[in-house]
């Protein structure tokens, strides 16, 4: 069985930092970092704001990270050995050989803009999108330390924009997403998050091997108290995926 959740969603919300914690958690998990997947910086275009155009998605070779999604698609095993995963599996093995637990695997796909791409949407059996306020946002950002500082007025004139103008292709797409609260504590974002993706699996494949480490807090079953508070988000923010560690921004040049 195979299962692709995406976790995208506000520059500086904590996204990266979600997704590691899940690879960890999770059995036979790979991730796909959208970040990784950025055009050489003379091939960025530069706007009318004066600024490098990495918000967009034209700044992305999205033909690259779909191709990166299909290989795991294709053969989640081998791709789980090519990219470093451990993996005591025969990938040469036919999957009808294998019992149903052995076959679950998992992929992350995070990234910033996640749900403006049709063809990344439609491989998504889960989608999850992390906002924070813009006054939480801006602070977070500014407090960063990045190889390549940004630049004044980054932020209002290009990065928040964005963010709203993606935002809105988002909702007018209607697009399925479930919304977190990026000021809750990465404890809880985690928790409930973690527990929503094995539930989630439980309900659909019926079948799915619980990792031996586990949480105790965390309840598959029972996630009423999680979604009082996660559902009842701030309005959503997207922008430049900088949330969390392994920041792969570090170098980029956003001025002329």
């Amino acid at each position: 069985m195979k299962y692709i959740i995406g976790i995208g969603g506000v520059t500086n919300g904590g996204k990266t930092t979600l997704t590691n914690k899940l690879i960890k958690m999770l059995p036979n998990c790979c991730v796909v970092h959208q970040d990784d997947f950025f055009k050489p910086q003379d091939q960025i275009e530069v706007g009318e704001d004066g600024f490098k155009q990495y918000d967009v998605i034209t700044a992305l070779d999205m033909d690259a990270m779909m191709s990166t999604i299909y290989a795991w698609m294709e053969n989640p095993v081998k791709f789980e050995k090519s990219h470093g995963v451990n993996n005591t599996q025969d990938p040469e093995i036919p999957v009808s050989d294998r019992k149903e637990e052995e076959e679950t695997r998992i992929l992350i796909v995070e990234g910033f803009l996640l749900y403006t791409y049709g063809p990344l949407i439609d491989v998504l059996n889960q989608r999850y999108f992390i906002s924070i306020p813009y006054e939480e946002c801006k602070k977070r950002r500014c407090s960063r330390n990045y190889a390549v500082p940004d630049p004044p007025g980054l932020f209002d004139g290009h990065v928040w924009p964005m963010y709203v103008k993606h935002k809105e292709i988002m909702e007018d797409s209607a697009v399925d997403v479930l919304q977190l609260d990026g000021t809750k504590s990465k404890e809880q974002l985690f928790n409930f998050v973690y527990g929503d993706i094995l539930n989630h699996i439980q309900r659909l494949y019926k079948v799915f091997p619980l990792p031996i480490n586990c949480p105790r807090a965390v309840k598959p079953h029972n996630f009423n108290g999680f979604c009082s508070f996660m559902t009842a988000a701030p309005p959503l923010a997207i922008s430049q995926a900088t949330g969390g560690v392994n920041d792969s921004r570090a170098g980029r040049d956003y001025t002329m």
